[in-house]
């Protein structure tokens, strides 16, 4: 589903397998984090020492006095408070971010660059994450801090590498742990999704050539591919179950249920039931294959939607990907939008 193999929660499981879930964040230019872990830690009261201009919404102007030192404990500004709903852990988050570090201003990446050979009037990639899970585009610290602040804040987070990311730490970034590092994360929309959310519903029968699904309370689809059916070259769709909610638009943070089996055997290969439920990234932005992006934008949250995605719409133009060759048929439950 989602663009790149490993990494980022939820999205947490080994490259080395074909079931594991695919990362989809913006991706840092100096890659500071090893596999995530989680913290207790909450912000500091020191003061804090850099300078942000700006308002939320736009890029951050960020300045660090020449020779200023970092604290070794995470320090938490608010820089400007939203008017909206108080987050909290385990709510799904759409976010902008831009991080520095104090020494020469080096980027550790920011949404507003825009992706290489992106669509200009496409909206802007930004990070969509569970708070309270790990994450590859930005410390566990950085997240925690969003806990407790108010829809449309713009939050600065600053501190050293060894008190920010500790031993997510990158030691190939070139940053030492004492190095100071800071972020400006904006917070542009929360919501609270239940993890074992799902579509309800009478299920169409499918379209001639179209596999079966199945599904169970709680538990991931059972895709069947029919007998005899070569795979489709383009991509094909059936919205199974109609949904009330809102239509999706490109730039949304989509919160889904899903399972996704191989064409040539139907084997099954991941699904969100095996990871926890539900999860959520964000949709029309090249975040996630271009299956997905074609074929989910303009549907409805309450939709279920079976897919099947050619190569070349997959991950073809990925050849280390173990899915590579392969047709993917995906069962998806849109249960919410951020």
């Amino acid at each position: 589903m989602l663009k790149s193999l490993g990494g980022r929660p939820p999205y947490r499981r080994s490259s080395t397998k074909a079931a594991r879930r695919f990362a989809a964040a913006l991706a840092a230019p100096v890659l500071l984090l090893t596999a995530a872990c989680g913290s207790d830690d909450s912000g500091s009261s020191d003061a804090s020492v850099v300078t942000v201009e700006g308002k939320p919404g736009q890029k951050p102007e960020i300045s660090v006095p020449k020779d200023a030192k970092a604290s070794d404990k995470v320090v938490v500004k608010t820089v400007a408070k939203g008017k909206g709903a108080t987050v909290e852990k385990g709510d799904f988050v759409r976010l902008d971010f831009a991080g520095e570090t104090f020494k020469g201003g080096q980027d550790l990446g920011n949404t507003w660059a825009k992706r290489p050979g992106a669509d200009p009037n496409a909206p802007r990639t930004q990070v969509v994450q569970e708070l309270g899970q790990p994450s590859q585009t930005l410390p566990t610290k950085v997240l925690d801090s969003l806990v407790g602040q108010e829809v449309g804040s713009r939050v600065e987070v600053e501190g050293t590498a060894k008190a920010l990311i500790g031993k997510q730490l990158n030691p190939q970034a070139g940053i030492k742990p004492a190095d100071g590092l800071v972020w400006v994360v904006d917070i542009a929309a929360a919501k609270k999704v239940g993890k074992k959310s799902e579509v309800k519903g009478e299920q169409a029968a499918p379209e001639p050539g179209m596999p079966t699904v199945k599904s169970e309370p709680q538990k991931a689809a059972v895709i069947t591919v029919p007998k005899g059916e070569k795979p489709p070259k383009e991509l094909k769709e059936q919205v199974l179950i109609k949904g009330k909610g809102q239509k999706i638009k490109a730039g949304d943070g989509l919160v889904v249920q899903y399972t996704g089996v191989k064409w040539e055997d139907g084997k099954k290969f991941d699904s969100s039931w095996d990871h926890g439920g539900a999860t959520a990234f964000q949709i029309g932005t090249g975040s996630v294959v271009q299956g997905w992006d074609k074929a989910l934008v303009g549907k409805n949250v309450g939709d279920r939607v079976v897919m099947v995605i050619p190569p070349k719409l997959g991950y073809g133009s990925q050849p280390q990907s173990p899915l590579a060759k392969n047709t993917l048929v995906f069962s998806v439950d849109i249960v919410g939008t951020v």
